[in-house]
């Protein structure tokens, strides 16, 4: 990222928004990267004062921009100008507001992917199904290795040397049997608590065990901006949650390093590793279990969408379902009715020849 002389600036206006706003990381590291470069290109133009910059300027800068990104990139470029330049105002640092009458640029509605309730349905099924295969697996492996050892024990003109070797090879496959299995565990609740919660995948990766209340089947959820809120689950989520931390878990908890196994040991999801899971590997899950169930290929993203579609087909209130999902406008959540009016529209069509 190239640095400005406007850099400390934006520090301050950065440090501003983390305080009194409480946006997320990953917003605050967007938009200091959009200002870094809006301010660069103007720096670039001889600009050595905010004062210098107007708001045809800034249009020049927008259309610059807009030449490589797309229109959801540039409403959050724009967004992130607009708040800067207005709290460089209001501290003093710029006499005028130059970006208080820039336009954002127009999003197009799309409508959200989502599965229906056949392919949520069979994509769980298949995820729980591997769950008891591989537990199968496991088991097998044990009684294989209790097998071997009796055989050996019964063969008088084996050394102990050859025993203590085939049983390594056993132990080990054991062992890997376990790993696969947990992870299999895992992988289930995930999908499980995903689908029954509609949470966002940064919301459950950041999920500490202490944040599952089974008495009253519920998680406590921070979203956007350390928001919390309270979303319930149901039987099958519970079931899957139960199994991981019980059996799951504590496998994949054995293979961390003291230091790893300090930073997550509250954690509710672990990695291969037994640090906490991160996003990229909760997104792969879902893109495989989509792969191996013969669904549609979603992200967890999707998958949100999909759990609130179903929601609302189901007869739920736009105002739950909009607390559920932790959206701060009732707008957004507005979208999923859209959705459940199309999957209507197809229903309709392909049960009436006439329609």
């Amino acid at each position: 990222m190239s640095s400005t002389q406007f850099d400390g600036d934006i520090d301050s206006f950065v440090s501003y928004l983390k305080s009194n706003r409480g946006l997320s990381a990953n917003t605050l590291k967007a938009y200091r990267a959009d200002l870094t470069a809006c301010l660069h290109l103007f720096e670039l133009r001889g600009v050595t004062d905010l004062n210098e910059i107007t708001l045809d300027d800034l249009r020049s800068w927008m259309a610059v921009e807009s030449r490589d990104h797309a229109r959801s990139s540039m409403a959050r470029k724009t967004v992130a100008v607009r708040g800067f330049f207005a709290w460089a105002y209001e501290h003093g640092l710029t006499t005028t507001d130059p970006a208080a009458t820039l336009m954002t640029p127009s999003i197009p509605s799309t409508l959200p992917a989502v599965l229906t309730e056949s392919q949520a349905e069979q994509l769980l099924d298949v995820a729980e199904h591997a769950v008891a295969t591989n537990q199968y697996k496991d088991d097998g492996g044990a009684a294989a290795a209790s097998g071997s050892g009796k055989a050996a024990g019964k063969t008088a003109d084996k050394s102990a040397d050859t025993v203590h070797r085939s049983e390594a090879p056993a132990r080990a496959d054991k062992r890997d049997n376990a790993r696969v299995t947990a992870e299999s565990q895992r992988n289930a609740a995930i999908l499980e608590l995903l689908y029954a919660t509609g949470i966002r995948v940064a919301e459950l990766v950041s999920m500490d065990i202490a944040d599952i209340d089974f008495s009253t089947r519920t998680i406590k959820v921070t979203g956007k901006g350390n928001k919390q809120r309270v979303v319930p689950f149901g039987l099958p989520a519970q079931r899957a949650l139960e199994t991981w931390l019980e059996q799951g878990r504590p496998v994949l908890a054995r293979t961390a390093t003291d230091a790893v196994k300090s930073r997550a040991a509250n954690a509710l999801f672990l990695g291969a590793r037994g640090g906490r899971i991160d996003q990229r590997i909760a997104r792969d899950i879902v893109h495989r279990a989509a792969r191996e169930a013969g669904v549609p290929d979603i992200s967890p993203h999707a998958l949100r969408h999909s759990a609130a579609t179903h929601i609302l087909d189901g007869g739920a209130d736009l105002r739950e379902v909009q607390e559920m999902l932790g959206h701060s406008s009732l707008k957004t959540t507005q979208r999923y009715t859209h959705v459940s009016i199309e999957q209507l529209k197809n229903r309709y069509g392909q049960a009436f020849p006439r329609a």
